[in-house]
């Protein structure tokens, strides 16, 4: 196993994780945009394949949000670990705070970031009402 800053030329390698994977690289537009953004971690296995990722998902002016993903296979060896490892050591050579947020049915997310080192400051509700208004056009 390798771990390393993700690269321009990983792009391919962040796409084949496949739709399950593919919230991680949303907020970056695409695959492309985490692998050339200098805000991801891998580790990577002897072929190059990519068994875990860490990258900020959503940065702010004092923080950073950090998203991990595993591959199925290679959950609970802690790959996501070192990843988060490696990314928060940037987050904060930047000057910023790493953040992490997660659901609070979430386990195996809660886990992953106590071992990293954050500490539970509130848990958090998600409301929601519904679908979204439709205007009505008005004829004369």
């Amino acid at each position: 196993m390798t771990l390393r800053r993700l690269e321009p030329a990983d792009a391919d390698a962040v796409h084949a994780l496949g739709p399950d994977a593919a919230w991680i690289h949303t907020s970056w537009g695409g695959p492309p945009g985490l692998a050339t953004s200098g805000h991801g971690w891998a580790t990577t296995d002897r072929k190059g394949q990519l068994l875990a990722i860490a990258c900020t998902y959503f940065r702010g002016t004092h923080h950073e949000e950090v998203a991990v993903f595993t591959a199925p296979d290679h959950r609970r060896h802690r790959l996501a670990l070192a990843c988060v490892t490696a990314l928060c050591a940037d987050i904060t050579a930047r000057g910023h705070t790493p953040t992490w947020n997660c659901s609070v049915l979430n386990r195996a997310s809660r886990l992953l970031a106590w071992t990293a080192g954050f500490r539970l400051v509130h848990e958090y509700v998600h409301h929601s009402a519904g679908s979204p208004a439709r205007h009505r056009r008005l004829t004369a």
